[in-house]
């Protein structure tokens, strides 16, 4: 009888820790703070006002351009988009779908982003490109949603 409340009390605990130690899915813009490799993302989103939108309910899919990608972008174009809010969350809502998209999910098509402009989307075996770009890593899950790492930052077209 003892070594059965003894068993059973230590199940228990064993289960109780294995819960703590779990991480608890966060939304898509705070997982993007943590992420070392999206830095520049995510001081861009604060400074658009895009981060209070990827905090809310969604679903979203961010396409989130590395720090790398945004090394490449020429930086008079960075200067101008960090001046220019309206501008900066034009180019970062392009990179956002509002729907969760998985990268078995994604398939030959377009998406609206919620910039309004279509994204084209590819996917050939576990190769997916959005755009232009490359996805580096695919399938981090936030609490909202998707985010999939590429090479590049996409630059809608302009608007006529």
């Amino acid at each position: 009888m003892l070594n059965r409340r003894i068993l059973s009390l230590a199940a228990l605990t064993i289960a109780i820790a294995g819960c703590a130690t779990v991480p608890t899915p966060v939304s898509i813009a705070d997982t993007i703070g943590r992420e070392p490799s999206l830095s520049t993302l995510a001081g861009l989103l604060d400074q658009s006002g895009l981060s209070a939108t990827l905090r809310g309910t969604g679903p979203y899919t961010v396409f989130a351009p590395s720090n790398e990608a945004f090394k490449a972008v020429n930086a008079k174009t960075m200067e101008q988009l960090k001046r220019d809010p309206e501008q900066l969350k034009a180019v970062l809502s392009f990179h956002v779908v509002a729907q969760a998209l998985k990268a078995a999910e994604l398939k030959n098509s377009s998406v609206a982003s919620l910039n309004g402009a279509k994204l084209a989307l590819s996917k050939a075996g576990d190769f997916v490109t959005v755009e232009e770009a490359v996805a580096q890593r695919t399938d981090i899950q936030a609490s909202n949603g998707m985010i999939h790492i590429i090479d590049s930052v996409l630059t809608p077209a302009a608007r006529k």
